[in-house]
C-alpha cells in the first residue's frame, strides 16, 4: 500500500503535496500523509513556501465558500423563470399582435419573431445587465464560475442551451441547470 502511495505522491506537484499535508490532511489516510511528508522532505521544499501555499489555499477555500453561499436556491431560479416567461410572452404578444394568423407568410414571420425574441431577450438582458427582469425582481444575477461578469460568448451559449429539452426543470434536480453547466455560469444573489 505504501508503495502505491509513493508512486502517487511522486507524481504530485509541490503545491498538491502541501495541500495534502496541510488543508486536506483529514481527507487522506495516515500512511498517505506520511508518504507525502517524506516526498516534501526529499524535494527540500522550504518551510516558508509551505506556509505561504497553506495560507493561499485557506484564503482560496474561504473565497469559494463565500461564493457558494451566494448561490440562489432552485425555487428562486424557478421564480426567475416564471417571471421571464411572462415578460417574454408579453413581448411576443406585442410584436405579433398585428399579424394575420390565416396568412402563412405572416405565420412564418410570427414563428421567427417568437424564436428571435426569446434568444434576444435573454442574450440582450444578460449581456448588458447580467440579469433579466426576473432576476431584477429577485435581486439575483448571472456570473461565471469565478464570480465575474460572463463574456458575450458565455451568455450566447447559455441562451442557446436553454433550448435543450427539459433544461427549464433541470435545475430542480441538480444544483445548476444544463444551461449553467454547459456555459460555466451560475446565478448568485446580487448585493448591489
Amino acid at each position: 500500500m505504501t508503495t502505491d502511495f509513493k508512486d502517487v505522491m511522486l507524481k504530485r506537484t509541490d503545491n498538491e503535496l502541501i495541500k495534502i499535508v496541510t488543508v486536506d490532511r483529514n481527507k487522506y489516510q495516515p500512511s498517505a500523509i506520511e508518504v507525502a511528508e517524506e516526498e516534501i522532505k526529499k524535494r527540500n521544499i522550504d518551510i516558508k513556501i509551505i506556509e505561504q501555499v497553506k495560507v493561499d489555499l485557506i484564503v482560496k477555500s474561504e473565497e469559494q465558500e463565500q461564493f457558494e453561499a451566494k448561490k440562489v436556491s432552485s425555487w428562486a431560479r424557478f421564480l426567475n423563470f416564471i417571471i421571464d416567461i411572462i415578460v417574454w410572452f408579453i413581448i411576443v404578444a406585442i410584436l405579433t399582435s398585428q399579424l394575420n394568423p390565416k396568412d402563412p407568410v405572416q405565420m412564418l414571420f410570427g414563428y421567427l419573431i417568437f424564436f428571435a425574441s426569446y434568444i434576444g431577450y435573454y442574450a440582450f438582458m444578460e449581456t448588458k445587465y447580467q440579469k433579466t427582469i426576473g432576476k431584477f425582481i429577485t435581486k439575483t444575477k448571472v456570473v461565471n464560475k469565478n464570480g465575474a461578469k460572463p463574456k458575450g460568448g458565455d451568455i450566447l451559449r447559455r441562451t442557446f442551451c436553454r433550448l435543450i429539452p427539459f433544461d427549464r426543470i433541470s435545475f430542480l434536480f441538480t444544483p445548476n441547470g444544463f444551461h449553467d453547466r454547459l456555459s460555466d455560469t451560475t446565478i448568485i444573489k446580487d448585493e448591489n
